[in-house]
């Protein structure tokens, strides 16, 4: 019996992994090549925690054993929120439902890094995500084994002081005004929708008076609503939910990226039904800057 199987030590090195799991040296650097085992490069060598090689192999038996649990990380928005709120208090003490705005970037990290289930993306206009979406998630070693369920299309724009909207104002007169900025951190999506809406009128983001840091679109409208800042980048509906004023500057995917085992779950599987459910449908319309057309519908990675 080797002293590995007698008393495994907390990190692996690849000839250990390759006895704990019983597989040759060659498939676990293929199994690196693809992200789909945790590990990390430690000055040159790869290392791999036990305690994530464990939970690796149950998530990967028969479709993953976990599945009272579905932690949404990614980026922000007010239905979601809803939406995952709703789950929760559903599914109750029977499984872990929970959801951490990070922004997209964050999001994807976090997802690779197997700590969160799913990651809510959007990477800017909505006629472009067929491109942009999948070329976002091909950075990520994972990405093979991930799928991409459209949530929602949804309004992005500039969300500001009900006082500073009046008659004939629009986005390039906002821009050049001396206003306080509450701007999203970076790999957001929403900071990367702004910076091309100011690339089209010809602003670059430190002419802009930036007072705050805002992370979920939430901290932004919050900003304002306290006096913080005047303006901030972000969607109509975290806006509506504040009062406040919005001018709209197009439309974009909100996408949700997952493993293709833990699309199958059914905790994911009612999340996706409560799309179309009557309550999100009020909420959407209440709030308004939604479309819930092809909600639910697998975008990419069905191959």
């Amino acid at each position: 019996m080797s002293a590995l199987s007698e008393d495994p030590p907390r990190f692996l090195d690849v000839r250990q992994v390759s006895e704990y799991l019983n597989l040759n040296e060659k498939k676990v650097y293929a199994l690196v090549a693809d992200g789909r085992i945790p590990g990390t490069k430690v000055t040159g060598k790869w290392m791999f925690p036990r305690e994530l090689i464990d939970r690796w192999m149950l998530e990967s038996s028969h479709g993953g054993l976990l599945n009272d649990r579905l932690l949404v990380a990614g980026s922000d928005d007010p239905l979601l929120h809803r939406m995952v709120m709703s789950l929760a208090r559903d599914t109750g003490p029977r499984g872990l439902v929970s959801y951490t705005p990070t922004g997209t970037r964050l999001g994807l990290e976090l997802l690779q890094a197997g700590r969160a289930d799913a990651c809510a993306v959007h990477w800017g206009p909505s006629e472009e995500s067929h491109l942009r979406h999948p070329a976002l998630l091909s950075q990520y070693a994972g990405y093979r084994r991930w799928v991409l369920i459209r949530a929602f299309r949804r309004e992005q724009g500039l969300i500001l002081r009900p006082d500073l909207v009046q008659p004939g104002v629009g986005v390039a007169d906002l821009l050049s005004r001396p206003l306080r900025w509450a701007m999203r951190q970076d790999g957001a999506g929403t900071r990367r929708f702004l910076a091309e809406t100011l690339a089209r009128h010809g602003v670059a983001l430190d002419q802009l008076q930036i007072t705050t840091e805002a992370l979920t679109e939430r901290d932004a409208a919050v900003s304002i609503s306290l006096g913080i800042a005047d303006i901030a980048p972000g969607a109509r509906a975290a806006a509506a939910e504040n009062g406040l004023a919005f001018v709209p500057t197009g439309w974009e995917c909100f996408d949700i990226t997952l493993a293709r085992g833990v699309y199958f779950r059914q905790l994911f599987q009612h999340l996706v039904e409560r799309i179309k459910d009557p309550h999100t449908l009020a909420w959407a319309e209440t709030l308004g800057g939604y479309d819930l057309g092809d909600s639910g519908k697998l975008v990419w990675g069905q191959d």
